[in-house]
């Protein structure tokens, strides 16, 4: 698992249970004790927690905090943007689609106001945020209860408002994908929202940059029948992209742009 995917991990299990312990950390990341140590340094040095003697706890009396998002924001943009190019062609005046909160999708949110009459269904405050003010864009905002960090929606609160909503295409991005476990992520209640969106959708696109093939996490939210298209780039694992198109999975490969 790639440094960054075991940062966001952490900082995740802080949120839902205030410390972590090293032990722990080193079984459900299956690395070295030396390796979570520095992570937790890293985290540390970044004020995104407190490390103490066995573990980390997070800090006291923090305020909201946009870090952890914009931290995933900022990384493989150039990774992102030859994904998004190639996803935007799938787009049509006059559609409906489902963006999760990702920061791919929400890439991909920041290039929409060249479409007309386009309807956005997102669980992604952020990707809201980025859109709102696009003329010929109308979000829907899906309800559920508000995640610290991570800026999404999820829980199954709006599956009234789902159930009353049809899209073209949903675009989703996940921690990994493989072929016996389909597109993953860690969040179980994020998974199970995005279940509900899948099912929404004519079409289900999969913006899943190299660096997450071949990984998976806890949950599965699309196994890959149920994927029409993956699009990732040209920088990693190509190796995996041959096996999967070998599986009949369709899959889109793109040149990653300079970052």
């Amino acid at each position: 698992m790639l440094a960054n995917h075991r940062h966001e991990y952490i900082l995740e299990q802080l949120d839902r249970k205030g410390s972590v312990q090293t032990n722990d950390l080193i079984d459900e990341l299956k690395v070295s004790a030396a390796t979570v140590r520095n992570d937790l340094t890293y985290l540390h040095d970044k004020k995104l927690l407190k490390k103490i003697y066995g573990g980390a706890i997070q800090i006291e009396n923090k305020a909201f905090s946009y870090t952890n998002f914009h931290i995933r924001e900022q990384e493989s943009t150039g990774l992102k943007e030859g994904i998004v190019s190639e996803a935007l062609s799938y787009i049509k005046d006059g559609m409906a689609i489902i963006l999760d909160a990702s920061t791919t999708c929400l890439t991909l949110a920041q290039h929409l106001g060249q479409f007309q009459r386009l309807t956005v269904v997102t669980n992604g405050i952020y990707t809201l945020l980025a859109l709102k003010e696009m003329p010929e864009v109308t979000v829907i905002l899906i309800g559920g209860i508000a995640t610290k960090k991570s800026g999404s929606i999820e829980g199954l609160l709006a599956q009234d408002m789902l159930n009353n909503i049809n899209v073209d295409i949903a675009f989703f991005s996940g921690h990994g994908f493989d072929l016996s476990s389909g597109i993953t992520d860690f969040n179980f209640y994020e998974v199970e929202l995005k279940k509900l969106m899948k099912t929404r959708a004519k079409q289900v696109i999969g913006l899943i940059d190299s660096t997450k093939l071949g990984k998976n996490s806890t949950g599965t939210f699309a196994h890959i029948q149920e994927i029409d298209l993956i699009i990732t780039d040209n920088q990693k694992n190509q190796d995996l992209v041959s096996l999967y198109r070998d599986n009949g999975v369709h899959m889109t490969v793109v040149k990653a742009k300079e970052e």
